[in-house]
């Protein structure tokens, strides 16, 4: 298997554990959805508007911007950044936005070649070195997408198992490769 094709299996994977998450966060009360929790982003849906902003900002890094934002995500992690609340406001804003750029990142695997994932982009960071420009391989960013949403994940379903969830969505790699060869209903 080629480097591209494993990029794009990991991709294909963090879309499916997107819609996972988004199914099992709709089946919450807008008060558990909002609840607080010292962990993640701070709540289910804080945490939820953080990883679709953040491929938000990977994509727009992919495609040339190299200070991408999307407003409402960075409030009190950079000094003086006073934005203000995200724009999305509900679970359907979410999942419409997610939707669309899940094509736009599906569009863009689908272009991208194996000699690709060598070149360099750049990205002025909000995190580590924050505010500095930083040089990067394509690679390293797509494969920073998916554990970043592993991370995310990781802390949402543990959210979601403590508003109570009694079914919690199954987000392992494997269950999709037998939920697609029909070993799995």
């Amino acid at each position: 298997m080629k480097a591209i094709d494993v990029i794009r299996r990991l991709h294909n994977h963090r879309a499916w554990v997107n819609a996972r998450l988004i199914k099992a966060a709709d089946t919450l009360f807008e008060a558990d959805l909002r609840r607080p929790f010292p962990i993640g982003q701070g709540s289910i849906w804080q945490s939820l508007v953080h990883l679709y902003a953040a491929e938000y900002i990977w994509i727009e890094t992919l495609l040339g911007d190299d200070n991408p934002v999307v407003p409402g995500d960075l409030p009190g992690r950079i000094p003086g950044n006073q934005l203000g609340e995200h724009p999305i406001a509900s679970m359907e804003e979410l999942r419409t936005q997610w939707s669309q750029l899940e094509a736009r990142w599906k569009q863009y695997l689908d272009t991208l070649t194996d000699e690709g994932l060598d070149e360099t982009v750049y990205k002025v960071s909000t995190s580590s070195g924050i505010r500095k420009r930083h040089p990067t391989s394509r690679a390293d960013i797509l494969l920073h997408v998916c554990t970043h949403a592993q991370y995310t994940t990781a802390q949402i379903v543990n959210m979601l198992k403590q508003v109570g969830v009694q079914s919690l969505p199954d987000v392992m790699l494997i269950t999709l490769a037998r939920t697609e060869a029909g070993t799995l209903s």
